[in-house]
């Protein structure tokens, strides 16, 4: 006999959209609550998103903003990854504090292109 676990979407007790949730919150709640899930531990985000409203038969709505721009995002954080490492190799402070202006411009540079539609 199979042991068959029905698990309703409203069950799930979940407090913000999937889309919201961490790759590590997706995972849990894989593990945790949704066993007929196998391979949660080694999927990324966008695949266990997918993963959850295929099971649960909801359709996917439109791209939000930060996926229309998921290259350009990525990219930006490569940079900032990029001057941290530079930054922590500089001697000078007025070089840090350049380093550290340029980070900050990264880092909104990246919420706009996530916040724009």
């Amino acid at each position: 006999m199979s042991d068959v676990i029905e698990v309703k979407f409203e069950d799930l007790g979940l407090t913000k959209p999937l889309e919201k949730m961490t790759q590590k919150e997706l995972r849990e709640m894989c593990v945790e609550k949704l066993p007929q899930i196998t391979g949660a531990t080694s999927r990324s985000k966008e695949e266990l998103v997918a993963t959850i409203k295929e099971l649960f038969g909801i359709e996917d709505t439109e791209p939000t903003a930060a996926e229309l721009n998921k290259e350009k995002i990525l990219k930006f954080k490569a940079q900032m990854r990029a001057v941290k490492a530079q930054r922590a190799e500089m001697t000078s402070r007025k070089q840090r504090e350049i380093a550290r202006r340029k980070i900050s411009k990264l880092k909104k540079q990246t919420r706009r292109l996530a916040k724009i539609a």
